[in-house]
This record gives C-alpha cells, structure tokens and sequence, in this order.
C-alpha cells in the first residue's frame, strides 16, 4: 500500500516533499526533532534579533536541495539508483544531528575533544541499529566509504547542499543580502565527471557569485565580533559553573546538563559509556538558557555577574589587537579585582582573547572544477576573471579581546 504523501511548508524553498516512509522516520525521530530546539546560528541573534532559525529547518532545506541535485545529475544521464537517492538525503538529513546546544560551545567547554561530526556518526549508528540497518548505506555515504563518491560531495564538500541552504537561509533570516546565492542555478549547472561533482562552464558566475557569498556571511555573520564576544561570554559562564559544580558546589541544572557539569568527558569515555550519548541528546538551548537565568542569582559572584549580563544583553566588548601583551592581562585583572572584589584567578573569568581564521576557498583540499564543452576541467581559480586566487585562499586571522566594561 502506498504511503500518504507528506509536504513541510519551508519560509525558504516552499513546499518541501517528503517522498517516503523512510525518511519521515527519521524526521520523526526524537534525535532529529531535538534539532528543532537548537539555534542554527548559536549566538548570532544577539546581533541580528531575526535569527531565530533551527538546525532542524537548515536540515529540511538540505534535503530538499539534495533531492533538487539528484534530480538534475539523472537528468544528465547519470544513475542515481532509488536506494541511492533516500540514502543521501538520509546523511544530508542527519548531517548535523550531534550538535550540542549554541553551536560549537559544548565543543569548547563542558566536553572535550569530542566533535560534532563524531557525535553524528555514533547517532547515525544507534538510530540505524533501531531502524534494522536501513541507514547502513546512509552512513557509507556521509563517511565516504560509498564507491560513488560524488554522493558524498553533495553531502560534505566546497560545494554541498549544506553551505547551499545554510547560505540562503542564513541570509533570509538575518536579512543580509549578500549571503544571497543562486541556489537553483547552481544545481542546475551540475554534473559529474571522473566520478566527481562539477559545474558546467556556463555556471563559472553563479559560483563566483556563490564564493563571495560564503566571504561575506563569514566575516558579517558566523565571524562578526559581537558573536564571538558573546559566544566567549558563554564559554566562561559554562567553564564557572563546571568550576563550581567539581568543587562540591550545588548548581542548578536540568538532569542531563547536570551530568556533564559533574563529569569529565572526553572522546574516550564518549566512545565507551552509552549513557553519555543519552545525556547530551537530552540537552538543548532551553536548558542552557533556563540554567544561566537561575544562576543570575547564585552566591558565586563571578557565576552571577556574567550570567545576568547575558540574559540582559550586556555582553563582552571587543577590541581587535596582534596579541594581548602580559602587561595587558594584568592592567585588566587589576580592574576586576578592584573594582568587584573577586580574586586574581576568578578575574580571568571577565577578559579573554579570540581568534578566528578563515579562508574563502582551498584549492589543495577540495577544489570546484569546471566541465568545459570539450570535457576539459579546470580549478574555478584557474578560470575565472573576477577571483583572485591567491587573496581566495589566503587565511585571513584576526585577534579580538573581549572583556566585560566595568
């Protein structure tokens, strides 16, 4: 018996089709939905209030672009068999479902060493296990273990379905429109050659116009020094309350993030003790947020201060600096301990340096090549006329103190 066709209305694409039984599963599974209730942007609303976005809608969009892409390629003659095709847009569904809450910030500070894309696979596995192996070709594929491995490219390369949708709806919902880009022109400039995704020469603008999207939402959005300060903010905050909780202190926290605050975890211990993995798929951005708002009134001094400037948006300042001199720590752990009477060591929580790096495109690790009519390729920075190369792929770095205005 065929299975009722299902449609999600998305604020980007319309209305996204999903066309089996499979893949609503997986959107129906308690570890996907969890992804509803995480920020797709992490801190990034405190600068631009619009981007309220989830991970789970980016995911959707995902497939949806994934589904465009397969499309187009067997179009173009190209086999993309039916199991092939609920395949990768299982991994593309799947691909972000180990983020933690506010992006990257448990990655930082209550557990260590442990990566999201880690923390997907072993999610990917255990709802395989539930599903009897259905995800065993889903999982080849986002590890790129499949033969075909253009399927793999649509999932996780300089030009996948993941940097199309976050792209566009990044810039949808944050209202910066140069991260606007082409996605459906893209997609239709697809094909493959030597097993490997490529773009028609007559999409060489489309990409260009794509790549200097990517450098643009880079330093205006994911990078903008207001986030970054903020996401620091947040950083200290958790690191003082994991202080305080392995000192023997009562912190209030939901049971899961409880766990993590009384425990060390690392990549060996993730690997080894399934309970882990059932605490942190509990965790979301509620839980963070409902914890900082009751530890504005802790007795911790350090702990209180940070936590009730964040939930009243007065977060760190910035400075960009080379570096922060020695002379410099010490001028500002002075104020701190002036100024709110705390030690020399809990002054550090107030002040702190970042540094972030980034590059628009690298040719030596995954480049996008142009098919030619003649069935030549070339590297896009071999051919075009507006990207200079060398500026491309030179990593730009930049160092920001961030510090708490007394």
């Amino acid at each position: 018996m065929k299975s009722k066709r299902k449609i999600i209305n998305d604020p980007v694409f319309g209305f996204i089709n999903i066309p089996n039984d499979f893949l609503y599963d997986i959107i129906q599974h308690r570890y996907f939905q969890r992804l509803g209730r995480i920020k797709q942007l992490g801190v990034s609303s405190f600068v631009y209030p619009g981007a309220q976005h989830t991970r789970l809608q980016h995911s959707l969009g995902a497939m949806y672009l994934t589904s465009e892409a397969v499309k187009e390629l067997r179009s173009k003659g190209h086999e993309i068999s039916e199991d092939e095709t609920s395949g990768v847009m299982a991994a593309i569904l799947l691909h972000d479902v180990g983020h933690g809450p506010y992006s990257h910030v448990l990655e930082n500070t209550i557990i260590q060493d442990v990566s999201h894309e880690t923390i997907s696979v072993m999610l990917m596995e255990k709802i395989n296990s539930e599903m009897g192996g259905k995800l065993d070709l889903a999982i080849k594929i986002f590890k790129n273990q499949y033969h075909k491995k253009f399927l793999h490219q649509l999932v996780s390369s300089q030009l996948d379905m993941d940097r199309l949708d976050y792209l566009l709806r990044d810039s949808f919902f944050t209202g910066v429109v140069e991260g606007v880009i082409g996605s459906a022109r893209i997609i239709k400039m697809l094909d493959i050659a030597d097993d490997k995704l490529v773009v028609e020469q007559k999409g060489i603008h489309s990409i260009e116009n794509y790549l200097m999207a990517r450098r643009f939402m880079y330093w205006q959005v994911y990078l903008h020094k207001t986030s970054l300060a903020t996401e620091l903010m947040l950083i200290k905050i958790l690191k003082r309350a994991k202080f305080l909780s392995s000192n023997g202190a009562e912190i209030f926290a939901a049971p899961s993030l409880q766990y993590f605050l009384n425990n060390d975890i690392n990549a060996n211990n993730f690997q080894n003790f399934p309970q882990i993995l059932e605490n942190f798929v509990n965790i979301d951005d509620s839980d963070i947020i409902s914890a900082i708002k009751v530890w504005a009134q802790n007795s911790d001094k350090v702990l209180s201060i940070l936590s009730k400037n964040f939930t009243e948006r007065k977060l760190f300042k910035t400075k960009e600096i080379e570096f922060v001199t020695k002379e410099e720590k010490i001028n500002f752990s002075r104020q701190y301990i002036d100024n709110l009477n705390v030690s020399e060591s809990e002054a550090k929580y107030f002040f702190g340096q970042k540094t972030v790096q980034q590059n628009t495109y690298d040719v030596k690790t995954d480049g996008i090549s142009v098919l030619f009519s003649d069935g030549s390729l070339k590297d896009i920075s071999q051919v075009s006329n507006i990207l200079n190369p060398t500026i491309l792929s030179q990593d730009v770095k930049k160092n920001y103190l961030c510090y708490l205005k007394i």
